[in-house]
């Protein structure tokens, strides 16, 4: 089998979410199929070291267009071109016009509900996308022979909205990186001293999307410091202050000198900050997996998250439970995992036999099962006899 997957901002520099977990199920097909032939499509980019190649996975580069132009018209060619018998788009969005079946990944489906989830600085190109991807989503469902998401409350969530794709969806999840996993190799020293880091922390990814809850994890935070002695810092990776505090409308707040920015931090030095963190605060109003979850479990790392959402479902027993709404809810969280205490230990214990439940190995074997499925379901349509599935 000739299996496409477009993978278009694999090799940009700075990668997020959904660029990590395509290439993290790369790495784990890569380790665990021999047989089939895979075709990678990229946008030509400066970060290719991540990918190894083996003898049956090729990256195939195609020519840097605005992502939509590469989606509807670059990519359709190229899959014509290399005869794939499949293809799956991993980033919510695919070509409206292909000649093969289409395997796609719709993480969430939050650009097409009714939150004001635009950004105070979103630039033209943005808003384009998000038009764009409202656009084209609700057309490429119906084309698609088989829809992955990436939680039980995801898949709840899209059928509550479109009821016809409940035989299509199927919930494969995401996992922690390869680099929480080589970890022990990282110098903490190095990092700590790179981003200046102080002795002791709390660590939160400051991004300001409004369902991250930026503003009620800070009205949390000056709470705590006002309730608490120990004026422990807030370490925010991912944007700059002059943005934060543009966003919240508080730059002369008497907390300043408490909250120290990093900015876009990388995979393989972020490990470190999670582990020499106190704890870590993911309080969002809306998800579809949370990822960061995990990494803070894993890293041994108490985990502050919502009581909403998917959070319960992909957190377990192993987080501290909070209303997102409600910044003192927030706030008591922070003070009963701010200091050492059996319960602190007990949220680590838990977090760890949580994180144990999660593998990137796992979800490739399930996505290589559909892709069987796919093929095969193609292969009866047409009147011929389907291959076993080889898992």
């Amino acid at each position: 089998m000739r299996i496409g997957i477009e993978g278009q901002r694999l090799f940009r520099k700075e990668k997020h979410g959904m660029d990590i977990v395509a290439m993290e199920l790369i790495k784990a097909l890569q380790l665990l199929d021999s047989e089939n032939e895979y075709f990678i499509f990229v946008k030509d980019g400066d970060d290719d070291t991540w990918f190894e190649p083996t003898r049956n996975f090729h990256i195939i580069r195609l020519k840097k267009r605005p992502y939509h132009l590469w989606e509807q018209f670059t990519l359709p060619r190229a899959v014509l071109k290399h005869r794939v018998d499949i293809l799956h788009c991993t980033s919510n969005t695919a070509p409206m016009f292909i000649n093969v079946p289409l395997v796609l990944t719709l993480h969430d489906i939050i650009y097409l509900e009714n939150f004001k989830f635009i950004s105070y600085k979103s630039t033209l190109y943005q808003l384009i996308g998000n038009f764009y991807r409202r656009w084209v989503v609700p057309r490429i469902l119906k084309q698609s022979k088989r829809i992955i998401t990436v939680s039980n409350t995801e898949r709840s969530t899209i059928i509550q909205k479109y009821p016809d794709l409940r035989g299509k969806l199927r919930v494969i999840y995401n996992s922690y990186g390869e680099a929480f996993v080589r970890s022990r190799h990282i110098n903490f020293e190095e990092v700590r001293d790179k981003y200046k880091l102080p002795d002791k922390y709390f660590f939160c990814l400051g991004n300001t999307s409004p369902k991250k809850n930026l503003t009620n994890i800070l009205k949390a935070y000056y709470t705590f410091l006002d309730n608490n002695e120990e004026k422990i810092p807030l370490v925010l990776a991912d944007h700059s202050p002059g943005d934060l505090f543009l966003f919240l409308n508080s730059a002369n707040s008497k907390y300043k000198e408490y909250l120290k920015f990093i900015g876009y931090v990388s995979n393989w030095e972020i490990p470190s900050i999670y582990r020499n963190s106190q704890l870590f605060i993911y309080t969002s109003i809306r998800e579809s997996f949370g990822i960061p979850i995990l990494e803070g479990m894993v890293m041994g790392t108490p985990v502050i998250t919502s009581n909403i959402s998917c959070m319960p479902e992909i957190a377990g027993e192993g987080a501290c439970y909070v209303d997102p709404f409600d910044p003192d809810s927030i706030a008591e969280g922070l003070t009963k995992y701010s200091v050492d205490s059996k319960d602190r230990d007990d949220l680590i214990e838990l977090g760890y036999k949580q994180v144990d439940k999660y593998s990137w190995m796992k979800s490739a074997r399930m996505l290589k099962a559909l892709y069987e499925d796919v093929f095969n379901l193609e292969i009866i349509e047409k009147g011929k006899k389907p291959k076993a599935a080889f898992i």
